[in-house]
């Protein structure tokens, strides 16, 4: 399936020609999307600098900003050299085409990837900690760490922490929800080909179409309880941290409003677009997930436990009855 279609493609896993790194110390390419970030761009950047992994590379896709933030980044460019700090014009539509602008351009060479926000703050350990995992598997294999946040406030003081989820990742729970924050998501170059791969397709977000589609093709996904990075919750974030009653609230009042369903409309096409790379027990969970939502009331609630999805709370999985039974799926 995933290497199969690849080879056919002549694009296999791997190929290319990497940038120089010293010899045994994997370079990470850290690929940040920007918009009028300059209030907490520089505090971002400065934690990405004092990063224990050391041989990083930024690649910074910015988004039409009006602000300051080009002038900022060409001030850390010129401290950091061009080779550390590369800065090029994002495809002005919208965060997740931005995201997967800089994941599918492949004159961006590295053994390693990193989504970055533009205002969180990485723990010092960060890369580090995720690239001990990654290195443990054969890089053929897709790998995608992710995990936990820390919640900050606007001047940077924390006050929670995202909520544990201690189910396995898996396709089946891939297909329902979003496990981690693209802000948490170091990958392998295989990871990072099949996102290539698959750039044109119309998704919900950058990070849980990552999840999917590496969990999909059968690759390893690890989920860290411990966060490594602080995610600054204020008036301009695009996503918040969904960890509130308010926000748990909310997400039920889009589901009524057939959001979810919506969401399962393109995540759905996408993935049967991408069948071929799928394994055979992804395309048996999409397969059945896609039939038990246009089926009857009845056909509906079996086909739920049938599919094999689930989310990784009680309370999600009570919403996910509640959407077969209202067909919201």
């Amino acid at each position: 399936m995933y290497i199969e279609a690849f080879q056919e493609a002549g694009t296999a896993p791997g190929s290319g020609t990497a940038a120089h790194s010293p010899p045994g110390i994997p370079r990470v390419a850290i690929l940040l999307a920007a918009y009028n970030g300059e209030r907490f761009l520089d505090e971002q950047l400065q934690s990405i600098i004092r990063q224990s992994h050391e041989n990083w590379m930024i690649v910074v896709s910015d988004d039409g900003s009006t602000d300051g933030t080009l002038a900022l980044l060409r001030r850390h460019q010129q401290q950091l050299g061009e080779q550390r700090l590369r800065v090029v014009a994002g495809p002005r539509q919208g965060f997740v085409a931005n995201f997967m602008a800089l994941a599918s351009d492949l004159s961006i060479q590295a053994e390693y990837f990193a989504f970055s926000d533009q205002d969180d703050v990485w723990h010092r350990d960060h890369l580090k900690r995720a690239l001990d995992w990654l290195q443990s598997f054969d890089t053929s294999t897709p790998a995608l760490h992710c995990g936990r946040t820390r919640l900050i406030r606007e001047d940077g003081q924390p006050f929670g922490i995202s909520p544990l989820f201690s189910r396995p990742p898996a396709f089946g729970n891939a297909l329902v929800q979003s496990l981690a924050g693209g802000n948490t998501m170091v990958f392998n170059r295989s990871a990072r080909q099949l996102l290539a791969h698959t750039r044109d397709r119309p998704i919900v977000s950058h990070d849980w179409w990552t999840y999917m589609l590496i969990s999909g093709v059968g690759g390893r996904v690890h989920y860290s309880a411990t966060p490594s990075v602080d995610y600054r919750q204020h008036g301009g974030n695009l996503v918040g941290s969904n960890s509130s009653v308010k926000d748990r609230l909310h997400r039920i009042r889009r589901m009524f409003a057939g959001h979810f369903q919506d969401w399962n409309d393109l995540n759905v096409a996408a993935l049967t677009h991408c069948w071929d790379l799928l394994n055979e027990e992804s395309r048996h969970t999409l397969h059945t997930f896609a039939q038990t939502r246009n089926a009857s009331l009845l056909a509906r609630l079996r086909g739920v436990g049938r599919s094999g999805v689930y989310r990784q709370t009680t309370p999600g999985n009570l919403g996910l009855v509640l959407a077969a039974l209202l067909g919201k799926l």
